[in-house]
């Protein structure tokens, strides 16, 4: 089957190519140079052709540094061809083109006013302002999108992530408005997945982004980019939004309603989703990667001290694909300016999942050679929830104040059935329970004193409450020599009750002195302030339901932790031809304190460390930068508490209270270019991170079962990654390929003995893309993913090729089909693993011109695949798995557009 696949994957490839050959082939080049009356090249000037006959824009491009331009239009037409560029008069030229590319050099003048903008923007596909850049999205869609991610995916420059987030010129999106008001602010995702298509009309990317405009020339935001999303309707109250609603075979259910209001003063947008189809609106992970937008300024300082979330490692979704999955979300976002000086601004968000998970396993266990395979069946059920209020007010263009609130909450159960088979068999019953919360404050003002005076005033309070609980049913005695349970029991019922209290406050304030046109200082003043208390306990329930509780030293823990941060710094941030130069050096006053067992432990600490920045800016759109750092780390209270905690059902941790910070070397290499001239985006990234003193974990191995801690030691690890991407386009052909790989090196202490990891992975993706308007569209592609273990002299290596399929054709003036084909061979270097599957989504749906009735029929995993594969790996084994997905469904789905 796999052979035969390919070689359908050859042919479609063969004739996709022929494609290209013959639409290549009606088409002619003309080229030349856009200058000014002086002589001098119009960089970003504007350039379009549109065909006399058909009135349509059937080519446009975008003058490089030299002024150069090129179009590709049809041969044996006639066409207007109009050039434009802020403040100079446009102009426009009547070409009749036959069989060969032509040149025509331009000279444009300067006129006193500039072009009326909106005109150019409407007109043109593309047009650059500064560090704007503005597409007219009718001009690269086809007519089969749906959401906004199909719109950006045919944008040169930005793409979607395998997390769902936006990226561009492979920069994740931090920041997406939607008509200049925030859209979920701190998350682009639900923006990708939710904002319809047909409501797009301009989509402005905002490059060297800076949410304080008075702290845009000071600071460095070149890896800042967001996105402003302009809609069609031009009134000045208006509403949109559609209702979608499905049933399947074996009782799968869809409903999706979702509405959006915009007006000057104010804005709401509302989302909602059920179904039980697998599609994920909003993840756990999701939940806690969301920063609501939160400013992270606070947390450069040099210091990486972050208070964990002390959850109990909850499974998590591989692909977003399990056995079952059943989802219920809701969202409010919205936006109210009373005056011109004041925005009022908030989001709710509420998510539930229930979830099944099968999985089965195979673990190496690396210093015993033990091998375990677990079979394993997990009932998820999460309830997630986020609030954010927020205000911001500018009585004038020298002062800025905002003040942000927002809350987390959840509350998670997990029941996990275990089969475990080493050298003994074990029948194992998990339950975890976790509802954590947490509110964080940030207030932050910023004051221009005068042109060479600017103060920047932030800071965060934290309040963090967890309470994460852990019950473990065994049919045979865990850690003899640790628990002293009660042997004279049908089974083993241990639990543990932890208990974790974070009050954190986070305060910093920049001065910066204007120094020249080109060059500022930067004095920084600021301090960390945390409290933790931390208490845990481990008791048995016995058969008559009565408890054993357990009191000694090692199974109680009873801590308060206290850390403490006073930092000053000093940068220095100068401009010189195309070089940005920006070193400086921070001096950190630390105190670390934990109290347990009646007695305190202090470390004290003075340091100094330094940082650099370096961006070489080779062209408007091109630059090369350079970033070192130093920071020094320091554990929450979950690692000095020493009293033992469970991680799972053969796996425990015990705090050092005697632990102290490690100290990371971080430097990174970025390069990046982007031409509108010929619509190539590349982009490259090496990093590599070298830490000293570096927490290491201290493992003893018994078996399957593992007790560890951490060290610091003086074996120092390595990690070294980096990626690249290149994508081109050539007329309706668009070409892209990426890479990455990362080599880590680390030292780990594995009964007493030091062990050294080793792993390497490489992922590479290439794939050829058309964009017609009046054809089939296709891409075809292939990834190559390849990791290699080394733990102590035992390797493993595996494998994935995914040769890929997507169709994208509308056909019959109301019809459109999609598909989307994977075929994964997954197998190992061993050849103790070899499997093969494929995994196919369809669509067929239908809309009758000018109608808002929407009928479709989806089929997903037409091919009925079972299972997918993955590997994993850490100093103790290495782990091969594969997880039972979501059977073959057939969904019928009416959509109707408000």
């Amino acid at each position: 089957m796999r052979n035969l696949f390919i070689k359908k994957q050859v042919l479609v490839l063969i004739g996709l190519i022929a494609l290209v050959n013959v639409a290549s082939a009606q088409k002619i080049t003309i080229t030349g140079v856009l200058k000014d009356s002086l002589g001098s090249p119009l960089d970003m000037a504007n350039v379009v052709a549109v065909n006399q006959e058909t009135k349509s824009l059937d080519g446009f491009g975008i003058t490089d540094p030299n002024g150069k331009y090129k179009v590709s239009v049809n041969q044996n037409s006639t066409y207007s061809l109009k050039f434009s560029y802020i403040g100079f008069q446009p102009k426009e030229l009547l070409i009749k083109t036959l069989e060969e590319d032509l040149q025509r050099d331009i000279i444009l003048a300067e006129q006193a006013q500039s072009l009326d903008e909106v005109e150019v923007v409407y007109e043109m596909p593309v047009v650059v302002k500064g560090d704007t850049i503005v597409y007219n999205t009718d001009s690269f869609v086809t007519g089969t999108e749906k959401k906004l991610e199909d719109v950006l995916s045919k944008l040169p420059g930005v793409e979607i992530n395998d997390d769902g987030e936006i990226e561009v010129e492979g920069k994740t999106v931090t920041k997406v408005m939607v008509d200049g008001k925030d859209f979920f602010d701190g998350d682009s995702k639900l923006a990708a997945k939710n904002i319809p298509a047909n409501a797009l009309d301009k989509i402005e990317v905002l490059r060297n982004y800076s949410e304080v405009s008075q702290l845009k020339g000071v600071t460095n935001n070149q890896d800042n980019v967001a996105l402003n999303i302009k809609l069609k309707s031009g009134k000045e109250k208006f509403w949109f939004g559609e209702i979608t609603a499905g049933l399947g075979l074996d009782s799968r259910y869809l409903a999706h309603p979702k509405l959006f209001f915009y007006s000057p003063k104010y804005s709401i947008n509302i989302l909602t989703d059920l179904n039980n189809i697998g599609q994920l609106p909003f993840t756990s992970r999701d939940y806690r990667n969301f920063t609501g937008g939160f400013r992270s300024r606070t947390g450069n300082t040099g210091t990486s001290f972050n208070v964990g979330d002390g959850g109990l490692g909850l499974s998590q979704l591989q692909n977003n694909r399990a056995k079952e999955i059943e989802t219920r979300f809701g969202a409010v976002n919205f936006s109210y300016a009373p005056t011109e000086k004041l925005d009022l601004s908030g989001f709710a968000i509420y998510s539930y999942a229930n979830t099944d998970l099968q999985t089965v396993a195979t673990r190496t266990y690396i210093s015993s050679n033990q091998q375990e395979v677990t079979t394993t069946g997990t009932e998820q059920t999460s309830n997630l929830g986020l609030l954010k209020l927020s205000a911001a007010y500018k009585p004038n263009t020298n002062v800025q104040v905002e003040y942000d609130v927002l809350a987390k909450f959840s509350d998670e159960n997990e029941d996990v059935g275990i089969l475990s088979v080493a050298d003994v068999t074990d029948q194992i019953f998990e339950n975890k329970q976790q509802t954590p919360s947490s509110l964080n404050q940030n207030a932050n003002v910023y004051y221009t004193i005068d042109e060479k005076n600017i103060l920047a005033v932030e800071a965060q309070y934290l309040i963090q409450n967890e309470d994460p609980f852990y019950n473990a049913i065994r049919e045979i005695q865990p850690f003899e020599s640790i628990l002293p349970l009660n042997e004279d029991q049908t089974n083993y019922n241990i639990n543990q009750d932890r208990k974790i209290k974070t009050n954190k406050f986070d305060f910093k304030t920049d001065y910066y002195f204007i120094t020249g046109a080109k060059s500022n200082i930067n004095f920084t003043l600021g301090t960390t302030q945390s409290s933790q208390k931390f208490n845990s306990n481990i008791f048995q329930i016995l058969d008559n339901e009565s408890t054993l509780a357990f009191t000694e030293d090692d199974l109680v823990n009873d801590v308060e932790y206290k850390f403490s941060d006073i930092f000053v710094g000093f940068h220095y941030k100068l401009i010189v031809g195309k070089f940005t130069f920006n070193p400086g050096f921070k001096v950190h006053d630390y105190t670390a304190k934990n109290t347990q067992l009646a007695t305190s432990v202090t470390d004290d600490l003075f340091n100094v460390v330094p940082d650099l920045f370096v961006n070489l800016q080779l062209k408007q759109s091109e630059s090369i930068r350079f970033n070192y750092t130093v920071n020094r780390q320091f554990s929450d209270i979950d690692k000095f508490s020493r009293a033992y905690i469970f991680s799972n059902y053969n796996s425990m941790y015990q705090g050092n209270r005697d632990l102290e910070s490690a100290l990371f070397h971080n430097l990174s290499l970025n390069f990046f270019s982007f031409s509108m001239f010929n619509m190539q985006n590349i982009f490259a990234t090496v990093n590599y991170s070298k830490r000293v003193d570096a927490f290491k974990n201290n493992s003893a191995i018994v078996g399957i079962n593992q007790v560890s801690s951490t060290i610091n030691s003086n074996l120092e690890d390595e990690v070294l990654s980096g990626s690249a991407n290149f994508q081109r386009t050539f007329g309706k052909i668009k070409v892209s390929s990426r890479g990455s790989l990362s080599y880590s090196n680390l030292n780990n202490i594995v009964n007493g003995s030091p062990s050294t990891s080793e792993s390497l992975t490489q992922s590479y993706r290439a794939s050829l893309a058309t964009s017609f308007r009046d054809a089939p569209n296709v891409e075809v592609g292939y990834n190559y993913a390849l990791n290699n273990y080394d733990n102590g002299g035992n390797s493993s290596t595996y494998y994935t090729d995914t040769p890929f399929l997507k169709v994208d054709a509308a056909f019959l003036k109301s019809f459109i089909f999609l598909a989307d084909l994977d075929y994964y061979h997954y197998r190992d270097k061993a050849n103790t693993i070899d499997n093969e599957y494929g995994n196919l989504d369809t669509s067929l749906s239908y809309q009758k011109e000018d109608s808002k009735w929407e009928y479709s029929v989806e089929v997903t995993n037409l091919l009925n695949n079972t299972e997918l594969n993955q590997d994993s790996f850490n100093e103790l084994f290495y782990r091969t798995s594969s997880y039972v997905v979501q059977p073959r469904y057939v969904m019928f789905k009416i959509k109707y557009d408000l």
